[in-house]
């Protein structure tokens, strides 16, 4: 269980999960996460704890692919052995530049001056600005690993490993419905901490329960069916054998 204060993001969590498993040595080789975790920041903070983050990549986010017209990032080839790209109209820039920013993850640019961009008609399709075009991208191990990501999405080995997680949708939704985990009981981040592990505590002994008695057992009668069988009412169509 990770309690964090309520103006934290999820995703922000991500990174002190990873080094409070790492001290324990139990952090995974793979780690499969909701597709707002699968941020290339993530993706390289996981990298370097030796995790393999897997998740839904987000569509492309360009102006290009949302007017399904014109050559976004993706139709640029990249060369990292000879640091350079090639655009889809086949000008080269060896423009390369690495900016590196703190408390950021490093990123490669690529500009193409006007005049390899000015002779194109199709120049409008590929760039807005009077300047020229650039594209910007990760380093080599982090953009090979999302692309990776991307393409693997429809494969049906990747969607078996990844559907894996359904599960964790249906604890979330037992957490929040059955024991009202979004309430909290105490004041304080620490004592707040302890109620969910003991929470968590009992959601894993319920489960197990679950398994270990696999037979069907009917379900409480809800307030509205309580209702209905104390005033001898007739019982409706819908509501099943159980």
């Amino acid at each position: 269980m990770a309690t964090t204060g309520s103006t934290v993001k999820d995703s922000d969590a991500l990174e002190a999960i990873h080094a409070r498993l790492a001290k324990r040595g139990l952090l995974p080789g793979e780690h499969l996460a909701d597709g707002g975790y699968v941020t290339v920041n993530h993706l390289h903070a996981a990298a370097e704890q030796q995790v393999t983050l897997i998740g839904p990549i987000g569509n492309n986010s360009s102006w290009q692919h949302r007017a399904n017209a014109g050559f976004s990032r993706a139709e640029f080839t990249i060369d990292f052995e000879h640091r350079e790209a090639t655009c889809p109209q086949g000008e080269t820039s060896g423009d390369w530049l690495e900016m590196q920013t703190p408390g950021r993850v490093p990123s490669i640019v690529v500009k193409f001056d006007r005049r390899l961009c000015d002779p194109y008609p199709v120049r409008t399709s590929c760039t807005r600005s009077r300047e020229g075009h650039s594209i910007s991208f990760p380093p080599r191990h982090l953009y090979e690993l999302q692309e990776r990501n991307r393409e693997q999405q429809t494969d049906s080995h990747w969607l078996r490993t990844y559907g894996s997680r359904s599960g964790v949708e249906g604890t979330v939704a037992e957490f929040v419905g059955s024991h009202r985990v979004r309430h909290c009981r105490y004041h304080g981040l620490a004592k707040t901490h302890v109620q969910h592990v003991l929470t968590a505590v009992a959601v894993n002994i319920e489960q197990l329960h679950t398994h270990e008695t696999p037979a069907h057992h009917a379900r409480e009668p809800t307030a509205l069916q309580k209702y209905i069988i104390g005033r001898e009412l007739p019982i409706p169509h819908w509501w099943g054998d159980d």
